[in-house]
């Protein structure tokens, strides 16, 4: 704890120095890097320059099509689930299973760890998932139906005074 006080302190003291390190440290380091892409690419020179922006080889660029969608020359990467990745390659942020300028897929939330990811067989056939859901709802709207007639209730009796008629208590003053 004593040791992440000093490194604020410290980190405040340099930026009073010189703003501008904090303004490289932001600006550098990289993970806005990907945040407006560019035009589609037209030709040949478009594309590899794309493709070094984004630290591609040219061979494995391949932008989204220019369907007016607004990715421009974003490269469309293969829809692989993180989960998929190896657990135990040195990665930059291992809890994100990604090196520091590596190039996000577009629809990155819907690939992360926690969606659901096609990389590692089910336990059980699909058709057994759905025959079990299908058996669970079924005796569920059984069990309803069969039930209905009988209604749960609080058995309770209607309030009782000691003399009908006549005010039991009252708030008014004598």
């Amino acid at each position: 704890m004593a040791a992440l006080i000093k490194g604020i302190k410290f980190a405040a003291q340099i930026t009073n120095r010189n703003p501008a390190l904090l303004y490289m440290s932001v600006r550098n380091h990289g993970w806005n890097k990907d945040f407006k892409p560019g035009k589609f690419p037209e030709s040949e020179k478009d594309r590899e320059a794309a493709a070094k922006k984004y630290g591609l080889v040219p061979a494995e660029y391949q932008p989204y099509p220019d369907d007016g969608l607004g990715y421009g020359d974003y490269p469309k990467l293969p829809d692989v689930p993180v989960e998929a990745r190896d657990p135990y390659y040195p990665y930059d942020f291992p809890e994100l299973k990604r090196n520091l300028h590596d190039t996000l897929h577009a629809e990155t939330d819907f690939w992360s760890e926690d969606r659901y990811g096609t990389s590692e067989p089910t336990r059980y056939p699909v058709k057994t998932y759905w025959m079990a859901f299908l058996g669970v709802m079924t005796g569920c709207f059984v069990l309803y139906y069969w039930l209905e007639n009988y209604k749960m209730f609080r058995p309770v009796l209607a309030k009782q005074y000691p003399n009908e008629g006549k005010k039991h208590y009252t708030f008014e003053q004598k």
